[in-house]
Order: C-alpha cells, then sequence, then structure tokens
C-alpha cells in the first residue's frame, strides 16, 4: 500500500510540473525540458556506461538555437534529418540484431542525434507555426499516457501474443492494439474539446504518438536490458527516473514536429 501511495504521488507530481510548466509559458516549459534533458542526459550515459560533460553543453547550445531560430530551416532541418536517421537504425537494430551496437562505437552519436536532438523537438513542437500553442504538446503527453495505461491494462487482462518477448517480456500485441485504440479515442476527445486543430490531424498525431512512442518504450527496454538495470534512474520512486518517464514522447517528437511542419506548409 505504501509503495502504491509513493509512485502515485511521484507521478503526480511529474504529471502535475510538467503540465503547469506547459500553460505557464513557453519559457516555463522550455526551463523545464531544461533541467528534464540534463537528467535525461546523466540517466542515459550511465546506461551506455559514458561520462561526457560536453554533452550538457551540447545540450544546452542546441537547445537555445533552435528555439531561438526555429525559424530558419537551414538550421533545423539538419538536425531533423540526422535524429530521425539515428532513430531509424535504433528501429533496425531494435528488430534485427539482438545487441545495439551502443557500447562499442556508437555512444557519442547516438546521445546527440537520438538523447539531446529529440528532447529539443519536444520544446519545439508547441511553435512549429511561430506562435507557442501549448495544447499541442500537452495533448500529445495526454495521448501517451492513455496509450501506455490502456497497453498496461489490455495486455494485463487480455493480452497473449507476446509483441518482442526479447526485449520487453510483458508487452503485447493485444496491449499495444488495446492502447492505439484509446489513443485514438484519446486525440478524438482532445479535438473536441480543444478547439485547436482538426479531428483527422488529432487522430493522425494519436497513430504517431502511439506507433512511435512504443517504438521508443521498445528501445529504452532494449538499452535497459543491455546495461542490466530494471530502470534508467531513481529520481522518481516507484517510476524510474526522468528518461523512462519521456522515453515514448522524445522518440515520436521528430516525427510528430515532421507532420506539423508538413501540415502548416501545406495549408
Amino acid at each position: 500500500m505504501k509503495e502504491l501511495l509513493t509512485r502515485s504521488l511521484s507521478g503526480f507530481l511529474y504529471v502535475v510540473i510538467l503540465l503547469v510548466s506547459i500553460f505557464i509559458s513557453k519559457y516555463t516549459f522550455i526551463g523545464v525540458f531544461l533541467i528534464f534533458g540534463m537528467i535525461s542526459i546523466f540517466e542515459f550515459q550511465k546506461l551506455v556506461h559514458l561520462n561526457n560533460k560536453r554533452l550538457y553543453v551540447i545540450f544546452i547550445i542546441l537547445l537555445a538555437v533552435l528555439n531561438l531560430f526555429q525559424d530558419q530551416l537551414y538550421l533545423v532541418i539538419p538536425v531533423l534529418a540526422l535524429t530521425i536517421i539515428t532513430e531509424l537504425f535504433l528501429v533496425k537494430d531494435l528488430v534485427t540484431i539482438r545487441i545495439i551496437p551502443m557500447f562499442e562505437k556508437r555512444k557519442y552519436r547516438t546521445s546527440i542525434f537520438y538523447l539531446i536532438t529529440c528532447i529539443i523537438f519536444i520544446t519545439l513542437v508547441p511553435n512549429y507555426t511561430g506562435e507557442y500553442q501549448p495544447l499541442i504538446i500537452a495533448g500529445a503527453f495526454l495521448i501517451t499516457w492513455t496509450n501506455d495505461s490502456f497497453a498496461y491494462l489490455v495486455g494485463k487482462n487480455f493480452g497473449k501474443h507476446k509483441l518482442l518477448e526479447r526485449i520487453s517480456p510483458k508487452k503485447t500485441i493485444e496491449g499495444f492494439v488495446g492502447g492505439f485504440i484509446f489513443s485514438i479515442l484519446a486525440g478524438y476527445l482532445i479535438a473536441i474539446f480543444s478547439h485547436t486543430l482538426s479531428i483527422t490531424i488529432w487522430l493522425i498525431i494519436s497513430i504517431i504518438m502511439s506507433i512511435f512512442g512504443t517504438l521508443g518504450d521498445l528501445i529504452q527496454s532494449k538499452f535497459k536490458r543491455q546495461a542490466g538495470v530494471k530502470d534508467s534512474g531513481t529520481i522518481m520512486p516507484g517510476h524510474g527516473g526522468i528518461y523512462d518517464r519521456l522515453d515514448s514522447v522524445l522518440f515520436a517528437s521528430p516525427f510528430l514536429y515532421v507532420f506539423l511542419q508538413i501540415l502548416k506548409h501545406v495549408s
């Protein structure tokens, strides 16, 4: 009972801090993710047996530059392309090989163009039009939380077929489908009540967050399995580290940003 209470309180505190920071202003949102990012870099470096203080400097510089000059696509597009390429290689490694070759030759590159830049793209999403829209990123988080919660509940009660057993034994195909369906429902409700984007666009956002969020969760699970740990950190009792809480949104953020930029230029 005490463990459940501790888990509930730490999870509630995380959600409150995140949502309050989003809705106060873009500066509080970026400020919170500056802190979240620094913690995540620390946790990720422990997973991959890396200790490089330059990564913190790179993170701060890229966070500042890309947020200040987000409308300068000649700066954003190369970073976005390298991020997506890195993520696609991580997906390939996830499904084709037993060990992601992080401990041999790709620590530094992946730290920058997976972890660092993905965190930065989370901060760029609500400002993709040049005007800060907190409901966009808040909605993306709510969809992800819905997907994760119902994937767990459906998988626990009805799951029979493993999704990727060698990486995450508890994840099931039934759980993934359940999370996907409820994330679609969440996107529909957000569209109805937020009066921001159209229902169709929110449904596409739901698909992006569900599919790529699940991939991000599996990739982080593989990192942890290779490192021989259950969680990336201990800062959130009952939940693990900040990287544990952000893995899904983090991985999905560049793909969400691409979709929103296409939407902006097409419309």
